[in-house]
């Protein structure tokens, strides 16, 4: 066995040697890291490029509807008229529920939301990053829809709106649940109303606040209590069915509900199903878009 003896000169050097080494290697470890931080800093940024140059831009007026995603309720007046955009490059997406609407816009799968404008008030109220375009989308009146050739319980309806539109018992309605007066002026049915003639079946779609929509169990809004007191009007109890929007035609036409309330717009597409009495309230569909 050779024993090598080293110089203290030469001990000294491979002792510089191998501190060199150990701060060669941190060095380069430390370079490693800002390079890793670095390359994340670019791969950051090309995605949040990527992610802006893919959305659309502001939506300020309807006509800027051309080539936009459009959420609305299916089956509502906003379905039927946004639909007009789809020759322009728009694609309509249909939802359930309006709220299942509201949640895409916010979450920026879809650009904007047609919708009633009441309804329209209460998801902006609740919801400070949304706002409503000045301009309304389009004007609409509602009415009450019923199986053609049930003419006795249209009239009789008609007569029955008539009075209350008179007496001033749907404004009262009306303002209860919109305006600086909201539920002073509840309805409740007259102490000696006859409800013997039997029960008169309302088919609605109760995810349209303030028209309809649920209190716990119970189905109320603007035209529930119009329904109730065209029921107290004529002597008939009522009794609510809550269902989707795109489905009450079909029950009022099957039987399975005598007329059917859900701030329902009279068009042509509709009048060629169902008759419609006269109207009971004026509105008109508005665009929700993210501020």
């Amino acid at each position: 066995m050779i024993e090598y003896k080293h110089s203290k000169k030469y001990t000294e050097i491979l002792h510089k040697i191998n501190i060199y080494s150990f701060q060669t290697y941190f060095k380069e470890e430390e370079v490693m890291k800002n390079m890793k931080k670095f390359a994340a800093l670019v791969l950051g940024t090309a995605m949040i490029v990527s992610m802006t140059t893919g959305v659309s831009a502001a939506i300020e007026t309807k006509d800027d509807l051309a080539g936009k995603k459009i959420g609305v309720q299916l089956g509502t007046t906003g379905d039927l008229e946004a639909s007009e955009y789809e020759k322009d490059g728009a694609v309509v997406e249909r939802y359930s529920k309006g709220a299942e609407a509201i949640q895409a816009l916010k979450a920026g799968q879809i650009d904007c939301v047609i919708i009633d404008s009441q309804p329209a008030q209460k998801f902006v109220e609740n919801n400070d990053d949304l706002k409503i375009l000045d301009e309304p989308f389009v004007e609409e009146e509602y009415a009450i829809c019923l199986k053609k050739g049930n003419d006795e319980l249209l009239k009789e309806i008609n007569g029955a709106l008539k009075e209350l539109k008179e007496d001033g018992t749907i404004d009262s309605i009306m303002d209860n649940y919109i305006g600086d007066n909201i539920g002073e002026t509840p309805y409740e049915s007259p102490k000696d109303a006859d409800h013997s003639k039997g029960k008169l079946i309302m088919a609605t779609n109760a995810e349209f606040e303030p028209y309809e929509y649920h209190e716990g169990d119970e189905v109320v809004g603007i035209d529930a209590d119009i329904a109730l007191a065209i029921c107290d009007k004529l002597g008939y109890e009522l009794q609510i069915d809550d269902m989707e929007f795109d489905a009450i035609i079909a029950a009022v036409n099957s039987g399975k509900a005598d007329f059917g309330i859900a701030g329902m717009t009279i068009t042509e597409d509709r009048q060629a199903s169902v008759d419609f009495t006269d109207t009971y309230a004026n509105a008109s569909q508005v665009i929700i878009v993210n501020k």
